[in-house]
C-alpha cells in the first residue's frame, strides 16, 4: 500500500480538528441518516482507540467525557429545549439540567448559565495523536508513506485502486467530489496549573456552535468559526475575539489560560453535510472517502470499514455514495 500526502502527515484538516465524537450534539432533524452513521461509528471508537494504542504504540487521547450543551440567555434556553425534544424523539440519551446541577458537574461554569443539556454518550479524542498512531500502524503493516507529493491527475497514479481522501481539496480530482472548503478558526489553550478547569466538552450556540474541548492534560481547544471564505486560512483578530468573548461568558476561567496556538483550517463541506464514501460510478478505480465536514474524526472507524469493504470487492450498502447527488439532481 502506498499513501501519498500533499503536505506533512495529518497537517491538513485533521490537525485543526477539535476531535469531538459527538453524534448526539450534532443531531439535525433533517439528517437522520447521518445521525445513524455517526452513532454506528461512535460505538466503534472504544475498540478503535484501543487498537490504535496497541498497533500504533501510543495513546490517542480518547476520553469518554460526555458533553454539556449550554444556554446563555432566554432565547438560547428555548432553543436548547427544542434540541432536547428532538433528541428525545430520536431515542437519544439526553438529560436537561438546571444551572445549579450543571455547575455541580463543572464548577468552572459561570453563574449566569441559563440552562444545560447533558449528553453523556458524546466523547472526544485528539486528532493529532490519532494521525500519528495511524501513521505508525501503517508503517508497521508495510505501507509506504510519502509526503510533499502533489497530484493533479489520478490517471498518473500507477495503482489498480485509488482511495481519494483529500478533504477540502478532493474536488480537484473530479466533479463527483461535491466538496467545498469551509473555514474554521480555533485556539489551542493551556493551563500552566494542569488539568482541572473542565472535564467535559462544553458547547454553546446553534446552529453553528462554539465549543471548548479539554484534552485532559491542561490543554483545551476553543473553536470554531464557520466561514465560507474559499481556501483562505488566515487567523483574524475578529475571529479570535469572538471565540474568547463567547467562551468567557460561560467559562470565565478561559481568559486565564495561555494561548499556545491560533490556527485556521478547512472543513470539507458537501451539499447535504454528509460524507462521500464509495466507488466512483465513472471510474471504477477510484474510491472516495471525503466530505466529512464537521464529523471527520467521529466517522473515521466507520469510513475505514466501508472503504475496506469496497477495496475487497464486498461493498456494504449505504446512502453516502457519490451517485446520490446525481439522483438528487434528477429528482429536482
Amino acid at each position: 500500500m502506498l499513501l501519498l500526502e500533499r503536505g506533512e502527515l495529518g497537517a491538513g484538516t485533521s490537525r485543526v480538528a477539535a476531535g469531538m465524537l459527538a453524534p448526539v450534539a450534532e443531531t439535525d432533524a433533517g439528517e437522520r441518516g447521518l445521525l445513524e452513521l455517526g452513532l454506528q461509528s461512535a460505538r466503534r471508537w472504544t475498540d478503535f482507540a484501543a487498537e490504535l494504542a496497541e498497533v500504533g504504540g501510543m495513546d490517542v487521547g480518547y476520553r469518554p467525557c460526555g458533553t454539556l450543551m449550554l444556554a446563555r440567555d432566554r432565547d438560547e434556553a428555548e432553543a436548547l429545549e427544542r434540541e432536547r425534544d428532538l433528541r428525545e424523539r430520536f431515542g437519544l440519551n439526553v438529560e436537561a439540567l438546571l444551572p445549579t446541577a450543571a455547575r455541580r458537574l463543572e464548577p468552572a461554569l459561570a453563574p449566569t448559565v441559563r440552562s444545560a443539556l447533558h449528553l453523556p454518550d458524546d466523547h472526544s479524542a485528539d486528532p493529532r495523536l490519532v494521525c500519528a498512531a495511524l501513521a505508525r500502524a501503517a508503517k508497521r503493516a508495510g505501507a509506504v508513506l510519502r509526503t510533499g507529493v502533489e497530484i493533479s491527475d489520478l490517471a498518473a497514479v500507477p495503482a489498480e485502486q485509488v482511495v481519494v481522501a483529500a478533504g477540502p481539496w478532493s474536488a480537484s480530482f473530479g466533479d463527483e467530489a461535491r466538496v467545498r472548503p469551509v473555514k474554521g478558526q480555533s485556539l489551542r489553550l493551556r493551563d500552566p496549573a494542569g488539568p482541572g478547569l473542565l472535564q467535559r466538552v462544553v458547547r454553546w450556540g446553534q446552529p453553528h456552535p462554539g465549543y471548548l474541548v479539554p484534552r485532559g492534560d491542561g490543554r483545551y481547544v476553543l473553536g470554531a468559526t464557520q466561514e465560507e471564505q474559499g481556501f483562505d486560512t488566515a487567523v483574524t483578530a475578529l475571529g479570535v475575539h469572538d471565540l474568547l468573548r463567547d467562551a468567557a461568558e460561560l467559562v470565565p476561567g478561559v481568559l486565564e489560560l495561555e494561548v499556545e496556538e491560533a490556527i485556521a483550517g478547512l472543513r470539507p463541506g458537501t451539499p447535504d453535510n454528509a460524507p462521500i464514501i464509495g466507488r466512483s460510478p465513472s471510474d471504477p478505480r477510484i474510491v472516495w472517502a471525503t466530505g466529512h465536514y464537521r464529523n471527520g474524526v467521529l466517522l473515521a472507524p466507520v469510513t475505514a470499514d466501508l472503504v475496506v469493504a469496497e477495496l475487497a470487492g464486498e461493498p456494504v450498502e449505504h446512502g453516502f455514495g457519490p451517485e446520490r447527488f446525481d439522483r438528487q439532481g434528477a429528482a429536482a
